[in-house]
């Protein structure tokens, strides 16, 4: 028993011993965990090796790996890390440029505000992950400093590094970097937001605050000299529109006797008053004011006296001007009912399209059983019957000219196959979109009206208000604007003929009017097509043959044969020239001859569906000439008694007319008969010109019959429009309402923006390719095309945007034009990705900030923007900064003062020998702020 315990004693004290060697050799293999006796010694050792990391993959490798943009800030990348210490969360973030040539300018817009306020290029920032963001307790945040400090002194690193501190709004910092062996640098930043002392107004004021950083505070400011450096840049804002100055002058305007008290002077004024879609809509001024810039470059002051006089200097001393406009955010806003316009109006024209299908009658939507449904009354109600007396008024009565009537439209426009601008149906589809809220019943309704006062100018033989009376009509529009047409000249037509009834009634004198209507003295080409063989394939040109009409005839005829023929001549327009009938020797008499008679694009159909039914036994030329060819005829014989087939050749169609060769050129012209023969077409047996004017009588063309029946016609015209499809209706006014309000957005004045230009052109074939399926009579797919014009609603918006900015652009610069073009070019640039390259919008949350420079020239145009300041504008400006401009005060006053010392002399001089003699900014103060604002940041050097 002894010696097992014996046993066990030496055992434990074995033991111990194997202990106390274990415990030796720890200490020993962890001597290094000495140095991270502490947490903070810890968290320094963690900001070092995160700072290690940065340095070693250095800004290239940081770029592709984790770093982002900053903001829109072009070159200012940074990284961030999330470190501990203790229970708190902190957050180290490095900023760092790529790419940039050289230093930055001291006003570069791409700076960051702490690159800005102390001078920096790469810097990093540490702050608590809180809800503040700041530190808040002052030893905290100079332990924090310390730490940070101490970590980059230890990687070999000089970053400026800064830890917020105070109140957020304060936007205060603290801040050190280390410059090598020597030297230290300590940057603070505060601010004031009320109060500003009113020496601190001043530029002699802010000055003396700056010297008295590095000078004596006994030394008197104004009697010493320091070389002082400055630079500084003042921001001047536009004056908003004071409505009460608007309201005051018109008040004036009324107490003065002098002026009328009409109520019409109280009516304000828009900016958009004299553009074209005034008419229409009102829209909102997408540029809201302009902010300039004015730079003075780097300067060196030695007294507050000169500081005192540049703060009385005027901003035209300034070196540098920029400008760039305020737009309004809803240009970048594509939310639905944010942009009132043609493109909202058009989008519930298109919403009326898909409804049109709903019913086979116009009338349907009106009737009780189709009301509509109980959630949607509001957006499918009919205007008061005052809003409808409007539009119909503006549409038929407001001194519309029926004649001379101008298409205003442009080559790109009529790709479109719609109705022209100023035109009837045209200008029915733009009041269309503003009747009501556009929808399915209203236009219903429009349209119910507008036919029936269309019917009332046929039944009253009124013309067509905004129609051409023209004797064509244009196929390359929609159906309904032929109709239109054609229906206008039947009312001429129609309004001759009554005309001519009453004359004669009332007279009695059959030889007043022999024409009912409108005759041509010079025959043109029928066709274009030149193998019929019912036409004549030349043109008519009396300057190629001489032939010309003359009335009284110059050549010796005896008179009793003059008075034998005309005793029995009708419907002579006068003599050809010096040409005789070939069986007598009478002079030649042209014709009075009918129009060729008129049709719209389904009257042509329909007849080469006819003509397609019988085969072809005769051509489709032909077929269309033959009636216009037997008039001629008639005409001819009734103008040319005795004349024969080869007479009404040699006037009609010259060229089937061939002279003898043989013939002796000396022959005197007036000899006759006339030598000569037909072409070999027209002498061919069985010639149908033959047989037309063998069957045509001699009628001159107040006996024949209308080529054109205008009563039945008109009708024909009022029957489609009263019982046009709704569908069919939808599909036209889309057309035309898209086309209209391009053409109308094309007329307004915004100088010569070339990209305006293009996107304008590039428009117009969009809307052609987009909107050419509407023309097909069956859709393949419906729901596909609907979302299409959809679609097609966001790229005009586009358009029509950018149109309104460039025209606003252009109007207030219009004394600088390239100032202005240069502004819209920058905007157009950057809106240009919000665009696409498709139909579909994109998301875009950049703001605009581009600045152009003010040349010295444009100078004076920039500064008519800034009209002097009102009394209700400037009675609250009590306290001035100075530097102003027309009256008005920098909204914004940034300064840069900084001071220079040589290394190798006075205070920063050190025992170290130096092979150079190096200038360093011993004081740099970032001065920022207007009278009611101010933020100052100072960074400091110094001599460790």
């Amino acid at each position: 028993m002894a010696s097992s315990s014996h046993l066990t004693v030496e055992k434990e004290g074995g033991g111990e011993q194997e202990e106390e060697e274990d415990e030796t050799l720890e200490e020993i293999e962890g001597f290094d965990d000495f140095t991270l006796a502490s947490s903070w010694e810890r968290f320094i050792s963690e900001i070092e090796a995160v700072c290690r990391l940065w340095l070693v993959d250095g800004p290239k490798n940081l770029m592709e790996k984790s770093a982002e943009h900053v903001g829109s800030r072009k070159y200012l990348y940074k990284v961030k890390c999330e470190l501990k210490h203790g229970i708190k969360l902190y957050c180290m973030e490095y900023y760092f440029e790529a790419s940039r040539n050289g230093k930055a300018a001291h006003w570069h817009d791409d700076l960051h505000d702490l690159q800005l306020s102390f001078g920096v290029a790469d810097f990093l920032v540490i702050a608590p992950l809180s809800a503040s963001g700041v530190v808040l307790d002052a030893p905290e945040s100079s332990k924090l400093l310390s730490a940070i400090a101490i970590a980059l002194s230890n990687c070999g690193s000089n970053w400026p590094a800064f830890v917020p501190v105070h109140d957020p709004s304060r936007k205060a910092y603290i801040g050190i970097q280390n410059m090598g062996t020597i030297f230290t640098r300590r940057f603070d930043g505060d601010r004031i937001g009320s109060q500003v002392p009113i020496r601190l107004m001043h530029l002699e004021g802010l000055y003396e605050l700056f010297v008295s950083k590095f000078a004596l505070y006994s030394v008197d400011f104004s009697t010493s000299c320091f070389k002082v450096h400055f630079t500084m840049k003042l921001t001047y804002r536009t004056p908003p529109y004071d409505y009460d100055d608007e309201i005051e002058s018109e008040e004036h305007e009324i107490k003065d006797p002098g002026r009328a008290t009409d109520g019409l002077n109280l009516i304000k004024t828009q900016w958009d008053d004299d553009c074209p879609w005034t008419e229409w809509y009102s829209a909102e001024d997408p540029v809201k004011g302009f902010e300039l810039i004015a730079v003075w470059s780097s300067r060196m002051f030695e007294g507050s006296l000169e500081m005192a006089e540049l703060e009385n200097a005027s901003s035209f001393d300034a070196e540098k001007w920029l400008i760039y406009p305020i737009v309004s955010p809803n240009m970048l806003d594509d939310s639905l009912g944010k942009f009132v316009g043609f493109t909202s109006q058009l989008h519930l024209l298109i919403s009326a399209l898909d409804a049109s299908f709903e019913a086979q009658f116009l009338e349907d939507f009106l009737s009780a059983e189709n009301p509509g449904s109980d959630n949607s009354k509001s957006s499918t109600a009919i205007p008061p019957p005052t809003v409808l007396d409007r539009v119909l008024k503006e549409l038929f009565h407001d001194g519309i000219q029926c004649s001379d009537h101008v298409e205003l439209g442009n080559k790109y426009s009529r790709s479109i196959k719609g109705a022209p601008l100023d035109s009837l149906f045209a200008q029915f589809c733009l009041h269309s979109l503003w009747f009501g809220s556009c929808n399915i019943r209203a236009i219903a309704f429009l349209w119910i009206e507008f036919v029936r006062e269309v019917r009332w100018c046929w039944e009253e033989l009124q013309p067509l208000p905004r129609m051409s009376v023209d004797s064509n009509i244009d196929l390359s529009t929609c159906l309904i604007h032929q109709k239109l047409q054609m229906l206008a000249i039947c009312i001429r037509k129609k309004n001759l003929f009554h005309h001519q009834n009453c004359t004669e009634n009332k007279d009695r004198n059959p030889t007043d009017s022999k024409v009912d209507f409108q005759v041509d003295l010079h025959k043109e080409p029928m066709d274009d097509k030149s193998d019929s063989s019912l036409r004549s394939d030349w043109q008519h040109d009396p300057k190629q043959t001489g032939i010309s009409l003359i009335k009284d005839a110059k050549n010796a005829m005896p008179s009793a044969n003059l008075q034998q023929v005309d005793q029995v001549r009708r419907g002579s327009a006068g003599v050809v020239g010096s040409m005789t009938l070939l069986n007598s020797f009478q002079e030649m008499h042209a014709p009075y001859t009918q129009d060729a008679p008129i049709m719209t694009e389904d009257m042509h159909e329909e007849r080469l569906h006819a003509v397609e039914a019988f085969g072809d036994a005769f051509s489709f030329s032909g077929q269309l000439e033959r009636d216009i060819l037997s008039s001629d005829m008639s005409a001819f014989k009734a103008a040319n008694p005795g004349a024969v087939f080869e007479d009404f050749i040699r006037w009609h169609s010259p060229r089937d007319w061939e002279d003898d060769e043989m013939e002796d050129k000396s022959r005197d012209d007036m000899s006759w008969p006339p030598h000569g023969k037909l072409s070999q077409r027209m002498s061919e047996h069985g010639n149908s010109w033959r047989q037309i004017w063998n069957d045509s009588p001699a009628l001159p063309v107040s006996e024949q019959k209308p080529l054109l029946d205008p009563i039945r016609e008109g009708e024909k015209v009022l029957h489609y429009l009263e019982t046009l499809r709704p569908h069919q209706l939808l599909e036209q006014m889309v057309c035309t309402a898209f086309r209209a309000s391009a053409d109308t957005l094309n007329q307004t004045a915004y100088g010569d923006y070339k990209h305006m230009k293009t996107k304008l052109r590039q428009l117009y074939l969009t809307l052609a390719s987009t909107l050419k399926p509407l023309q097909a009579k069956h859709w393949p797919n419906k729901a596909e095309l609907i979302g299409d014009l959809k679609q097609l609603c966001l790229v005009f918006e586009h358009i029509e945007k950018l149109v309104i900015l460039a025209a606003s652009v252009h109007r207030k610069l219009l004394k600088a034009p390239r100032l202005s073009e240069a502004i819209f070019s920058d905007y157009f640039n950057f809106y240009l990705p919000k665009m696409g390259t498709c139909l579909a919008s994109m998301c875009y949350d950049k703001e605009f900030d581009t600045k152009q420079q003010v040349m010295v020239h444009e100078r004076d145009a920039v500064a008519n923007l800034f009209p002097p300041p009102t009394a209700n504008q400037s009675w609250r400006k009590v306290l001035s900064m100075g530097n102003l401009l027309n009256g008005h005060e920098p909204i914004l006053r940034e300064i840069i003062f900084s001071v220079y010392d040589r290394v190798s002399s006075g205070h920063y001089g050190s025992n170290i020998p130096m092979t150079t003699t190096e200038e360093i900014e011993t004081h740099r103060m970032y001065i920022c702020g207007t009278s009611n604002d101010l933020r100052v940041a100072l960074s400091v050097t110094s001599w460790d």
